[in-house]
């Protein structure tokens, strides 16, 4: 329901409203720090190049301007959700073909190709839809698992690539890697165990999940923390912890009974020594 509201605020230009105060007010601070990553960061500019300088002084003139800093609007459409793109999207402006020719609308589109990528922590290899931007950026970080892990999920812009990176994140957090190679699971783990420093356990659990599936998560756990417990359960605890104070009791009672016999003997010049 979320993004059915999300989608119609967009289409009335509505101001999107604040899900982690509304909706997402009970889940956990690990899941709302991912969010706030997500969705609440800017993402680092793609498509132009930031200027130098805050300002700038006309030579001739004196005159001091402040430089203007606004970011391309970026469109990512869901097809940019099944591969990396590098964080680039679709770019919607005008274009002039002509000199006496009026501007029309035009659309600019990510040159995308299929590639294969290997991952060193799942030894996997996948053929996903990439750009060469992507590619670049994978050389730039010395292979694909360093990329995912550096790179903040703003930058990523891709559901595929946020859930890797859980994947990569849980694989060495719980060492699930290279379960027939132990030597192998060391050296990887040794390599990439730097990237869980900023990360806790519950941090990695929350990771990556879509604000629906968060909700859904919360949901199951507080409906079996909060499940009704049988009688029958606690009314046989209770019986069996009456069994063991009575055993228990009647052994001290044989104890004592036998400590006390033994120097009634010992007084009685009659008994059988």
């Amino acid at each position: 329901m979320s993004s059915i509201r999300v989608a119609a605020n967009k289409l009335y230009k509505f101001r999107a409203p604040d899900l982690l105060s509304t909706e997402g007010a009970k889940l956990p601070e690990a899941y709302k720090n991912f969010y706030k990553e997500w969705k609440m960061t800017r993402p680092a500019m793609v498509h132009q190049i930031p200027p130098e300088a805050e300002w700038v002084r006309n030579e001739k003139t004196g005159e001091v301007k402040r430089v203007a800093n606004v970011p391309i609007p970026v469109k990512y459409v869901p097809e940019s959700h099944d591969g990396i793109w590098g964080g680039e999207g679709v770019i919607k402006g005008f274009q002039k073909r002509g000199l006496l020719k009026t501007r029309v609308p035009h659309y600019w589109v990510p040159n995308l190709k299929k590639s294969a990528v290997y991952s060193e922590i799942l030894d996997k290899r996948m053929e996903l839809t990439v750009t060469e931007r992507t590619i670049d950026l994978i050389l730039e970080n010395y292979g694909f698992d360093n990329y995912i892990l550096k790179t903040k999920a703003c930058d990523l812009q891709s559901y595929l690539a946020v859930k890797l990176k859980r994947k990569l994140l849980q694989a060495l957090h719980y060492k699930t890697l290279y379960p027939d190679d132990p030597v192998k699971r060391e050296a990887v783990f040794n390599k990439y165990k730097h990237f869980l420093e900023p990360y806790s356990e519950e941090d990695i659990e929350w990771y990556g999940l879509h604000f629906d599936e968060a909700l859904a998560k919360y949901k199951k756990m507080e409906a079996t923390s909060n499940a009704p417990v049988p009688l029958k359960h606690s009314l046989r605890l209770k019986y069996i912890e009456k069994l063991v104070n009575n055993q228990s009791e009647e052994n001290e009672d044989e104890v004592t009974t036998s400590s006390s016999s033994s120097w009634v003997n010992k007084l009685n010049p009659f008994a059988k020594k």
